[in-house]
């Protein structure tokens, strides 16, 4: 078995390749949201209920596309709602 000594020039060593990193981490752009998101992630986001989303696609506040049983939104059109609705609470 063999022993292995570690120095502070090692430690120093660790440190100086983790700080680098961590920068490079921080540094790193943003993750993109996935295009497609279903129901619940889309009520989580704007913190409604089923039954407001439901009636959100009622009357086409929110365009989706429905596969088999599952209902798809595409995130770029939830931003365009949020950026619209900031809009009017401008110019209210």
């Amino acid at each position: 078995m063999a022993v292995e000594i570690l120095t502070r020039e090692d430690f120093a060593v660790f440190k100086t390749e983790l700080f680098r990193e961590l920068r490079e981490l921080h540094n790193a752009p943003a993750i993109q949201p996935r295009k497609w998101l279903k129901s619940h992630e889309v009520r989580d986001l704007l913190s409604i209920s089923p039954g407001t989303l439901q009636n959100m696609r009622i009357n086409g506040t929110l365009a989706y596309t429905k596969i088999g049983g599952l209902i798809f939104y595409d995130h770029d059109d939830i931003l365009k709602l949020l950026g619209s609705k900031k809009k009017d609470l401008k110019h209210s």
